[in-house]
């Protein structure tokens, strides 16, 4: 029973997103106990009842209460509390929505979840309900339930920045922006095409205001995928020969032994990723196979997927241990120790000893630069998945066949489906197989 009921993110689990919308739900939404304060939240038409039920009194709208919780089966003490109710529409979801700020322990969270589930009309949420539900009931649109995911997921500065927009509405405000501009265009051809012998209709659509909008999404558009990158984060691969020190350098960077370090060659044979945080942007350190030509086919295969990783990498960390012949990307010459040579930054190459950490610090104030550099833009990134990119590419495809179009039924259709591409950012249209991809991925509880 505690297995079952205390789980948390499950992940792409979305098919009890499709149960009845009916149902009262309820689940814990703060992290896994033991904690000092946990809190389960309910959602749906008999949740402040069951809330009036557990404290055996009446409850005041949006005021935290006092009140011993028990079970309403038996009677039984479950918990002293503090306890909120919000009366729909004003609520997270936009129903009848109580919390439960109880004490973190594992056998208090499982007392009162087992109380919860005796109750007729209730059953436990499935993963990202409680955000469907805001989402069906005008409370949240797309690009914000997706924000709200990522800053539940936001590992670093940039990456909470990015998801705090994204929450906040900031894609939203200007896809509907552009969309309302298109509707009003659209309205025009319209017009024409209905009232064609009116001499107060003006005859065919204002083009430039049509380039107007294409030419600012496109503007969005070219942004070097910044959003995208700071939401997945920048990928650095390490690469050079076997026994340079690879290795050594990954673990250096992590501050752990995530890297097999060994002096045999051919010791890492698959890439090893490590999480960074380089000054609040989030990266990905790739240990990749020692680049040698080998008749051993698994090490080949290691080498095959380091050349590729590294063609698909935003940068390169070529490390030798010596400087000479042509390197991609930026040059790190390791075990200067062994060398007899001086750390520091020269001559575009970065010179240190993995095994001292001598130089390491000239490393990672150049790799945050560089981060920096790699994500900064003059405003804040709209753009933060896939899909929104590919929904904008596609409004800017449709306006650009009505500035191409002289048929006004024809240009008219092309307004109406890049009107449309631009309702899917933001849900309004056409996304329902999108629902679970999306709400499926967050925690039960949220």
């Amino acid at each position: 029973m505690a297995q079952r009921l205390l789980v948390g993110c499950l992940g792409r689990q979305a098919a009890g997103l499709t149960l009845s919308r009916r149902d009262t739900i309820y689940a814990l939404s703060s992290g896994r106990p033991p904690a000092g304060v946990a809190v389960v939240r309910l959602s749906g038409p008999r949740a402040l009842a069951v809330l009036e039920s557990l404290a055996g009194r009446a409850i005041a709208p949006r005021v935290a209460t006092l009140a011993a919780l028990r079970d309403p089966s038996d009677g039984e003490l479950i918990d002293r509390a503090l306890v909120l109710g919000f009366p729909a529409p004003a609520s997270f979801t936009g129903e009848d929505v109580a919390e439960l700020h109880v004490h973190g322990g594992v056998a208090v969270v499982e007392a009162l979840l087992r109380a919860l589930g005796r109750i007729a009309g209730l059953r436990l949420a499935a993963p990202g309900e409680f955000s469907r539900r805001a989402f069906d009931n005008g409370k949240l649109d797309l690009t914000q339930a997706e924000g709200l995911a990522d800053l539940i997921a936001a590992q670093t500065e940039a990456q909470r920045r990015l998801a705090l927009a994204q929450a906040g509405g900031l894609l939203r405000d200007r896809a509907e922006r552009w969309r309302a501009a298109i509707v009003r265009l659209l309205a025009l051809v319209e017009a024409e095409i209905d009232f064609s012998d009116e001499d107060d209709v003006d005859a065919g659509s204002d083009r430039v205001a049509i380039a107007a909008l294409r030419a600012d999404i496109a503007h969005v558009l070219d942004d070097a995928r910044v959003g995208e990158r700071l939401r997945d984060g920048l990928a650095i691969a390490v690469i050079g020969a076997p026994n340079v020190g690879k290795s050594s350098l990954i673990n250096a960077l992590a501050r752990r032994d995530v890297a097999i370090v060994s002096e045999i060659a051919g010791t890492t044979r698959d890439t090893i990723e490590v999480a960074l945080d380089l000054g609040g942007v989030p990266a990905t350190l790739i240990d990749t196979a020692g680049l040698r030509d080998t008749d051993d086919p698994v090490e080949a295969e290691g080498i095959r997927r380091a050349r590729a990783r590294a063609a698909s990498a935003d940068l390169v960390l070529h490390v030798s241990d010596r400087v000479d012949g042509a390197a991609d990307g930026q040059r790190v010459v390791n075990k200067i120790d062994s060398a007899g040579l001086a750390p520091g930054h020269r001559g575009g190459v970065l010179y240190l000893s993995a095994t001292t950490g001598a130089g390491l610090d000239t490393l990672e104030a150049w790799l945050i630069d560089w981060a920096a550099n790699a994500t900064r833009t003059d405003e804040p990134p709209l753009i933060a998945r896939a899909r929104h990119r590919a929904a904008l590419a596609e409004a800017v495809a449709r306006l650009d066949e009505a500035l191409a179009e002289p048929d006004a039924v024809l240009h008219a259709e092309s307004l109406r489906l890049a009107a449309r591409a631009l309702g899917r950012v933001t849900g309004m249209v056409d996304v329902e197989e999108l629902l679970g991809e999306i709400f499926g991925r967050f925690c039960i509880g949220k």
